[in-house]
């Protein structure tokens, strides 16, 4: 009987982190990942937060097949064929770490992080789907993987499967989602020679650049369309709750396709080649609706656990590898006492909430069940604020004051400025 100290299902960033930090002392531990490699079935069209990397492995950008760094940030407000941007360049953060923030591309950067795992001692099969946990008296004692000699015992199992978590709503650690609760992402990778991204995007050396796009991005509805650079390629994608996405009608490809065509973003694309698309679920779940982390001799880590800050700042893989790390600490010192029950897990759920993860869960987690009750903020609003702008910068015979009474006027036509301030100060605090 194949027995490990411990079992790992899913070699994403949280899984991996959790298989270095246990295999580095010693303990054996395997890896399941259903895809043909680390990272062949991820889509990341985000920025990599690397603060806990860093911390795995120090300057790990040295050697990691990162992208660039990030040091330039857009956020625009699109209308059907205008835009309205704010944009920021920080020159401080060309230095290391780079502000811990780099564009990669997920197929190259988890085959290199599972890698170093394998180095470091932790045994990774890939092309294996795991079915079910296997239990003993009511505790997770090992896994049904879909391979030759299937039955794989441990001593503890970490469920680091995804998203679409299967096993933990099996295990009734986890309620299935609901539509609003996720997102469905799809994403290109565009070429384009090196030099035309850097000139394009005003970016020199291995500089990065991180864009953002709302309203008419993604036809009006809640969810955004992006652009980040890569050294020779962008990443182009669009997200949407499920359930807007149904209520509308509306396929992901073609919402994509919207996106692409829009006059601002055909632009930043043009002479670029499709090489690949692919698509994803990313959950938000909401604060108040994360699984139970723990059951005897199982822990939940990354997307499986919710742990996305859906807010501006877009952070997944960050709490994922902090979740990984976490719980790879807390079944070590399980090892020590020998207890790898729900009660002798608990130290896991305790470091979350004494980090980041869970700090900012409780302050992002509802963004955007706050967001769906005010669903002008991606249609009415932009597309007000643009013709207003449109009516403050029009060229015409009339003086100056009259022009930009007309253009007031017409926004107080659509618009209420007391919802409006109201709703603008809501979404300030929802996303800040």
């Amino acid at each position: 009987m194949d027995k490990f100290d411990c079992i790992i299902i899913g070699a994403g960033p949280a899984g991996v982190s959790a298989a270095l930090t246990i295999a580095r002392k010693g303990l054996t531990v395997t890896v399941f990942e259903r895809g043909e490699y680390p990272g062949s079935k991820n889509l990341f069209g985000g920025v990599l937060y690397s603060t806990v990397l860093n911390k795995l492995i120090p300057e790990f950008y040295n050697e990691a097949p990162v992208e660039r760094h990030i040091t330039k940030r857009r956020y625009s407000i699109l209308s059907k064929n205008s835009e309205m941007a704010v944009e920021f360049d920080f020159e401080d953060f060309n230095h290391p770490p780079f502000n811990n923030s780099f564009t990669v591309l997920r197929a190259k950067f988890d085959r290199w992080f599972a890698q170093k795992a394998e180095e470091a001692g932790a045994v990774i099969f890939t092309e294996t789907v795991v079915d079910d946990f296997i239990y003993d008296n009511g505790k997770v004692a090992g896994v049904r993987a879909r391979r030759e000699g299937g039955d794989v015992y441990a001593d503890v199992v970490i469920c680091a499967e995804g998203a679409n978590s299967l096993l933990t709503e099996r295990a009734g650690l986890k309620k299935k989602p609901l539509p609003h609760q996720m997102i469905t992402a799809v994403k290109e990778v565009v070429s384009l020679p090196k030099e035309v991204i850097e000139d394009r995007f005003n970016l020199s050396n291995n500089e990065g650049m991180a864009l953002e796009f709302f309203g008419e991005a993604v036809k009006g509805m809640i969810g955004s369309g992006f652009i980040y650079t890569n050294k020779d390629s962008l990443s182009v994608g669009v997200g949407c709750p499920i359930s807007v996405m149904k209520e509308k009608n509306m396929k992901p490809n073609d919402l994509l396709e919207s996106f692409k065509s829009h006059p601002v973003v055909k632009k930043l694309l043009r002479g670029g080649k499709t090489e690949e698309i692919s698509a994803k679920m990313i959950p938000e779940l909401g604060y108040g609706n994360l699984p139970r982390l723990t059951a005897d001799g199982l822990l939940i880590v990354g997307d499986a656990g919710g742990f996305v800050n859906p807010s501006l700042y877009r952070e997944g893989t960050n709490m994922a590898m902090y979740s990984g790390m976490m719980a790879a600490e807390t079944i070590l010192e399980a090892k020590e006492k020998g207890d790898f029950s729900e009660r002798g897990l608990q130290g896991y759920v305790k470091k979350l909430e004494d980090s980041f993860v869970m700090e900012d869960l409780e302050r992002y987690g509802d963004v955007p069940e706050k967001l769906s009750e005010m669903p002008q903020l991606f249609k009415e609003y932009p597309e007000a604020i643009l013709k207003l702008a449109k009516g403050y910068f029009t060229v015409s015979d009339l003086s100056k004051e009259d022009m930009h009474r007309q253009a007031w006027n017409r926004f107080k036509d659509k618009v209420s400025m007391w919802k409006f301030l109201l709703d603008m100060y809501k979404a300030r605090k929802a996303v800040l």
